[in-house]
């Protein structure tokens, strides 16, 4: 199983969350979104811990089971697509979030999130983690 981490997928994992770290030890790949890297680098700048949270994350992000995923032209080619889906349906979702949504369709992951609104989205392999 291959799995892309929303944010607050990571942010669960670090606090003990069993369902995530169950994930985790699952997947044969996982994948990080530029985007949840740079959602969890601004929440370490506003917390108090910044040193160490960034270390653990750089740590997280060398083991040789997890690749970062940048953004490219197909990233936003299916970013732009998932927008106007969502609009069609009349359910927008978080900006940073449909970029992580166009980053679990371009990796073929499932998507490990506990935001619903991911199940409005067309495509993706939404998994909220027990």
């Amino acid at each position: 199983m291959r799995i892309l981490l929303d944010t607050n997928a990571y942010v669960a994992w670090k606090r003990g969350h069993e369902g995530v770290a169950q994930l985790l030890r699952d997947s044969e790949k996982v994948y990080a979104s530029s985007v949840m890297i740079g959602e969890l680098l601004a929440g370490f700048r506003l917390g108090s811990r910044c040193g160490q949270n960034a270390r653990e994350l750089a740590e997280f992000l060398a083991d040789p089971a997890v690749s970062s995923v940048g953004t490219d032209n197909t990233t936003a080619d299916r970013y732009a697509r998932l927008v106007v889906q969502l609009r069609r349906k009349g359910r927008p979702i978080p900006t940073n979030d449909i970029w992580i949504a166009a980053h679990a369709l371009q990796t073929g992951a499932d998507l490990i999130s506990f935001d619903a609104h991911f199940g409005d989205v067309d495509g993706v392999a939404w998994v909220h983690p027990d």
